[in-house]
């Protein structure tokens, strides 16, 4: 696949909530009514009324939104139009003239916040005990609907189509070639751009390939003990995964709730406690910082709408020929290989961490930068 190098207007942007609307969201915080907790009140049933309460008490009188922008806006932010859309991204350049040129690509819930431990690392890698050939330049972009990519002027953002946005911002930004990682829907996006293997595409490095049993009796058997215990926590997560049936279904219904209560918000957002089952290594102000971020961009609505885009669409599976590499977590969706590959031809690099989940690069973002520097490494 060849490609155009597009005219992209850029201009700079930088966060700055007004404080009317921290306020207004401090006040909703503090005049929260809980829900009656079930007897016992675990995860069983959802997020637990306690959770809640003590999540919602730090939230309204020790949680910091202002140390949390000036984080955010200590790297360059930028905002462009692309198909229609307005798209907003961080693009921090290294100094190393071999740098390779590094897509970032947020899960869901999440945002460009999941990379900001990994940009220093990446982009300068001698200062973080890497060598001058590990650097990068990176862009961090966000989703149409997500952060500041908004508002959202159309239907039909599927996965496929936003990967190939994120093709014409790398081509207007003047990367003749790239690579990508992505973990959840980033992978997905991921997945889609080693598909489209566009020219001079490195590779997508990512956390998941969410490949599940064809029905073939045969396939089972070329499972490990490894594989087989993977499929058992895939059922484990199917159980829990009612969030993405309804955001598939009824998006607009959930966002009523994601739009009115900030606290709605952050009971939806659960999956950053609870997806590897009690062993999540995000920490409290990671995830209020990610809430925040949703709700004080009123973007709750757009994000769970890719869930309906996507089964709207019914795409067929088309397999991948582009260059990729899978890096599990020993807490995280356990990608199992035989079904990867039946779907991704062209799987070069695999490997497993025993620290660390569904939000590496929030959790153990040095094990990511270490195993980014080994994929892209090879080319």
């Amino acid at each position: 696949m060849t490609t155009q190098q597009p005219t992209l207007t850029i201009r700079p942007f930088r966060v700055a909530i007004d404080q009317a609307t921290l306020d207004d969201l401090r006040d909703r915080v503090a005049h929260t009514r809980f829900a009656p907790p079930v007897p016992g009140d675990s995860w069983d049933y959802g997020t637990p009324e306690s959770y809640l309460r003590e999540t919602v008490a730090y939230w309204r009188d020790e949680f910091d939104w202002r140390a949390q922008e000036e984080r955010m806006n200590a790297f360059p932010h930028f905002l462009t139009e692309i198909d229609g859309q307005t798209i907003h991204f961080l693009h921090v350049r290294s100094s190393e003239p071999t740098a390779k040129p590094l897509l970032l690509l947020h899960s869901y819930p999440g945002s460009f916040v999941d990379f900001l431990d990994m940009i220093g690392p990446l982009t300068d890698p001698v200062a973080h005990g890497g060598r001058p050939e590990d650097a990068f330049h990176v862009v961090v972009p966000s989703m149409p609907g997500f952060a500041f990519s908004t508002p959202v002027v159309d239907t039909g953002w599927t996965m496929a189509r936003v990967a190939r946005t994120w093709d014409t911002l790398m081509r207007g930004l003047g990367y003749s070639s790239y690579g990508t990682h992505g973990s959840d829907g980033g992978a997905t996006v991921s997945r889609e751009l080693a598909v489209l293997n566009p020219s001079g595409f490195l590779g997508a490095h990512v956390q998941q390939i969410f490949a599940f049993p064809s029905g073939d009796p045969d396939e089972f058997a070329a499972l490990t003990p490894e594989d087989h215990a993977a499929l058992q926590f895939l059922g484990w997560f199917q159980q829990r995964a009612g969030y993405a049936a309804a955001n598939a279904s009824r998006p607009q219904t959930v966002a009523a709730g994601l739009a009115d209560s900030p606290v709605a918000q952050l009971a939806w957002n659960e999956l950053f406690e609870s997806f590897g089952n009690g062993t999540s290594l995000v920490t409290r102000d990671q995830v209020l910082t990610q809430v925040s971020l949703y709700w004080l961009t009123n973007t709750g609505a757009t994000t769970v709408r890719y869930y309906y885009e996507e089964a709207q669409a019914q795409a067929e599976t088309v397999v991948s020929r582009g260059r990729m590499g899978v890096a599990v977590f020993a807490d995280d969706f356990q990608t199992i290989r035989p079904f990867a590959e039946r779907e991704n031809a062209n799987i070069v690099h695999w490997s497993r961490f025993e620290r660390g989940g569904h939000y590496a690069a929030l959790e153990v973002p040095e094990s990511l930068v270490g195993d980014l520097r080994v994929f892209f490494g090879a080319v």
